[in-house]
């Protein structure tokens, strides 16, 4: 008698080095890959339409891997425990993978899962593979997840790692299993009326088979230069991978083991060991998504048209609103530049980091809850930073990482042209001139303010 298990995807939309997908192959003759559209996500992020239309492009592809090795992905749309373990018992499965996450929505709903498939006697076994090292086997003496950075960088990188997983060579579908079809952008967000006029041009289409040609060109042209020019804000030199990291096309353990050792490696896979950091954080504070990790009795300012100007990248401070139009232009925006908008936000305006937090989540590409929400902690002084009161100066952040003004002058037209020792800091009758507005805050009177607050 033919055996069956459900492997379920979320958020490792790939065929190579999935542990979840191996392990099904293996312990069955059988296999459904499904997912789950959740309503509950859909609801949460149903406007991010970069963000959907690269889940959608990156479902796409995942089938058409899994058709070539004779599958097919399977699409459900609800409540995401009861559509998983519905579909499991129509199939008599007698096991369900998927793979480990840390926020606390992706907890709930592998304890969910595990109460309803239980009463069904499925079992579910639960996968690494979002991360390259999970949470749980690095942590200090004392327990509890590492709360600064370097002592965690250490440890990560002399812990074990698992071995990447087997691709399957061939997956078998029940015939009885009606797989549904991936739906079109416009089915997700109402239709046209809702959808909006455009959509971001995020930079490459969703899927693992665009992520494994973005990985290998751009780390064959960039990764040998990659510290030096990682914070030069014109030159568009990162690898702008996050997205394929953050849906799982790519592998973090296995883009960690190929980057490694070459030459550039080391100071890009830290960059990984930061997504894990904060990953693990998450796992033990799953309330910091939303909750100060360290609150200092901050007394945020209200100041809606200020955030508004922020959003709209319409502040006087050219850096600040050129990250922000690249964002709203292109669902991205480079690391560096995120944080000095994020400083800026918390720290000149002192406006509550989560309406920042929010704003990212609703237009990024990328947009992963644990590196979002704990990285605007970090800007803001809520959370892992020991130097809680660090602020950034936006002029002299611009001067330093977009010297000439290239970067400025992609993303606010209104001042291409002018010169590099104006660019960062228009005179006033330029400004005028050229329609751009003056600056909305005082950045030395608000550095003062910072400084009065923290004592």
């Amino acid at each position: 008698m033919s055996s069956t298990s459900v492997m379920v995807f979320t958020r490792d939309l790939r065929v190579t080095d999935n542990p979840a997908l191996a392990a099904a192959a293996a312990g069955a003759d059988q296999v459904i890959p499904v997912f789950v559209l959740d309503e509950a996500i859909l609801d949460w992020h149903g406007a991010n339409r970069t963000r959907l239309a690269f889940m959608l492009g990156s479902l796409r592809d995942l089938d058409a891997s899994l058709r070539k090795r004779g599958g097919q992905l399977v699409i459900r749309r609800g409540a995401w425990t009861r559509a998983v373990a519905d579909l499991a018992a129509e199939a008599g499965a007698r096991s369900i993978h998927l793979a480990d996450d840390v926020s606390g929505y992706a907890q709930r709903r592998v304890t969910g899962l595990r109460e309803l498939a239980g009463s069904a006697r499925i079992d579910v076994q639960v996968h690494p593979g979002v991360m390259v090292a999970g949470p749980e086997p690095i942590c200090p003496g004392g327990g509890g997840p590492y709360q600064v950075f370097t002592p965690y960088y250490r440890k990560w990188g002399g812990s074990p790692r698992r071995g990447l997983a087997l691709t399957p060579g061939k997956i078998r579908l029940p015939e009885m299993v009606e797989p549904g079809h991936i739906p079109e952008l416009a089915e997700l967000t109402g239709g046209p009326a809702r959808s909006g006029a455009g959509l971001p041009a995020v930079a490459g289409e969703g899927g693992e088979s665009a992520g494994q040609a973005r990985l290998k060109a751009w780390s064959a042209r960039h990764l040998a230069s990659y510290d030096r020019d990682r914070d030069d804000l014109a030159a568009d030199a990162t690898s702008r991978l996050s997205a394929y990291l953050h849906f799982g096309c790519l592998s973090p353990l296995a883009v960690a083991t190929e980057l490694s050792a070459r030459a550039g490696g080391a100071p890009f896979v830290r960059q990984l060991a930061w997504r894990d950091f904060f990953a693990q954080l998450l796992a033990a504070r799953p309330d910091a998504a939303h909750r100060d990790y360290r609150d200092h009795g901050d007394q945020w300012h209200e100041d809606k048209d200020s955030l508004e100007a922020w959003k709209a990248g319409q502040t006087g401070f050219p850096v600040v609103d050129a990250a922000m139009r690249q964002l709203a232009d292109e669902g991205f925006m480079h690391n560096r530049a995120r944080m000095i908008v994020a400083s800026f936000l918390t720290k000149d305006l002192y406006i509550d980091w989560r309406l920042g937090a929010d704003h990212f989540l609703a237009l990024l590409a990328d947009a992963d809850l644990a590196n979002n929400q704990l990285n605007w902690q970090w800007v803001a002084g809520t959370g892992t930073d020991r130097q809680p009161h660090r602020m950034f100066n936006p002029t002299v952040q611009g001067k330093r990482f977009d010297p000439t003004g290239e970067y400025v002058a992609r993303y606010v037209p209104e001042l291409a042209g002018l010169p590099p020792a104006q660019i960062h800091d228009p005179p006033r009758e330029v400004r005028r001139a050229r329609g751009y507005p003056a600056p909305i805050v005082d950045h030395q009177a608000a550095a003062a303010a910072r400084r009065a607050r923290s004592g």
